[in-house]
């Protein structure tokens, strides 16, 4: 019987559930109670899963846990695993994105705030800073969004360890080809609406960028206002929002097998951020953006007011794909059918910041 599990990462706590057959069930009590969870990653690259969670304590501030008993125990390490060396004057806030490689088994990416790039080459126990994304000689012009400067998506490329792509808020896309040793902006195409020149080389509010499951080149990416795809892994951009009720919005996932399909949850407005029509809606391209369909049948069907944020839409690996999303009123939605149709797996919890599945038996 195949096994799902799903994390819930929120304002207040990792909620855990898991689906066995056709009836999901949640572990007792949220893990990290009273801290916000921003990140979450279940690597299931080995024979035992690892699960990783970024969690942010008011009193003890920011840190990454790991647990290989699917989130029964947890364990910090003594040392801190994400630290910005002293050098550098900066401190950590909090981890926006956990990632592991897709080439490499025992490498880990972290994203944090203030936007930097850490590596780990021990599945996320400790990491280190990657300078160079650090000292980019842009960086010093870097704006800070309307939640904070962070470095929120990390793309690996599971033909080529060496390619990595991430995406900062509001610096852009930026792109390494040698492991690393240099970065470039990768943002041509993508608008800037709030500044005085909006096709800079760099300082869009990228808000999440996902990967093609069949074109390792082709990716999807969710701006502030627009959405876009690129075909030669990010070097030129091509708008792709005709046919949605609107084109701002913060979260983007790719099907995890089926090429040119893509999810988003388009929200009203940059002033106005509720769902798009006040509509609980999920839109699917299944032609690489050239066309969009609403996905409701499940979903609530009077006005609804739960904003999506930029990782709380994911999928998992099953076959058919399970879509997945929370909301900032503390409700889950799940579908097991790429989409089609949508069951509530949970209200009234914390505002949800992550989410996270993967099949794990």
């Amino acid at each position: 019987m195949t096994e799902v599990l799903l994390a819930v990462g929120t304002r207040k706590g990792l909620f855990i559930g898991h689906r066995r057959g056709g009836a999901w069930e949640f572990d007792d009590s949220p893990y990290f109670n009273a801290q916000a969870v921003y990140s979450v990653a279940i690597d299931t690259r080995s024979g035992t899963p690892r699960l990783l969670a970024g969690g942010d304590s008011a009193h003890w501030g920011p840190s990454v846990f790991h647990s290989d008993d699917l989130g029964r125990t947890w364990t910090e390490p003594p040392r801190p695993a994400v630290k910005f060396p002293k050098d550098t004057g900066a401190s950590l806030e909090r981890v926006w994105q956990l990632h592991p490689a897709a080439a490499e088994p025992d490498v880990v990416y972290a994203g944090t705030e203030p936007a930097a790039l850490y590596r780990s080459e021990d599945r996320g126990e400790s990491f280190d800073l990657v300078r160079p994304l650090w000292e980019h000689p842009t960086r010093s012009r870097w704006v800070p969004g309307g939640g904070g400067e962070g470095l929120h998506t990390v793309l690996t490329d599971a033909r080529d360890p060496r390619a990595v792509t991430v995406a900062v808020s509001t610096a852009g896309v930026f792109r390494t080809t040698d492991g690393g040793a240099s970065w470039a902006p990768s943002n041509s195409g993508v608008s800037a609406v709030f500044l005085p020149d909006p096709n800079p080389e760099f300082g869009q509010c990228v808000h999440k960028v996902a990967r093609d499951a069949h074109d390792p080149d082709r990716l999807y990416l969710q701006n502030h206002w627009g959405v876009y795809r690129s075909d030669d892994a990010g070097v030129h951009w091509t708008d792709i929002g005709a046919g949605l009720p609107s084109t701002f919005g913060f979260a983007v996932a790719a099907h995890p097998r089926r090429g040119d399909t893509a999810y988003v949850f388009p929200i009203n407005a940059d002033a106005d951020r509720v769902p798009a029509g006040h509509r609980c809606r999920v839109f699917r391209t299944a032609d690489a953006g050239k066309s969009w369909e609403p996905l409701s049948r499940g979903l609530p069907a009077e006005d609804h007011y739960g904003t999506v944020l930029r990782d709380a839409l994911r999928t998992d690996d099953a076959n058919p794909a399970g879509v997945y999303f929370g909301n900032r009123n503390g409700e889950v939605f799940a579908s097991a059918d790429d989409g089609d149709s949508w069951q509530q797996l949970a209200s009234h919890l914390p505002d949800v910041l992550c989410v996270r599945a993967a099949v794990i038996g």
